[in-house]
């Protein structure tokens, strides 16, 4: 090998040994580096995930006696729902939106001020 060559590891400073193409001198400084590298991002992903997990399993908890339940808000945040999170939004012809938690979904009635909890069967995946 030629001395031009010789690089050092980034995670702990050893000589790298072997391909020149080779970036770390073991799987484990390769994954101690990667760990570090992305914590941060991985603890803010894996927060959200578990709210939107929650968010889901009060859902589909109170809304597994039928196809459409209403709720009041106050029966939501006490089973632990967090409205600023969900996955994605529907928004009907007439212009009402759907939040969803994945499959599991809510809309807001106005005007009997309670929350209509549904279930999208048709991406669901069992």
């Amino acid at each position: 090998m030629n001395e031009n060559h010789i690089k050092n590891c980034p995670e702990c400073g050893e000589k790298i040994i072997g391909r020149v193409d080779k970036k770390f001198c073991s799987d484990q400084c390769r994954n101690t580096y990667n760990n570090r590298l992305n914590s941060d991002a991985s603890n803010t992903v894996r927060n959200i995930n578990n709210i939107l997990r929650k968010n889901r399993r009060v859902l589909q908890e109170l809304n597994k006696q039928s196809d459409k339940t209403m709720v009041t808000k106050d029966n939501l945040l006490s089973n632990g729902f967090n409205f600023t999170y969900h996955t994605h939004t529907y928004t009907t012809k007439k212009g009402l939106n759907y939040y969803f938690c994945y499959e599991q979904g809510y809309l807001y009635l106005e005007d009997k001020n309670l929350y209509l909890l549904v279930e999208n069967k048709e991406n669901k995946a069992d």
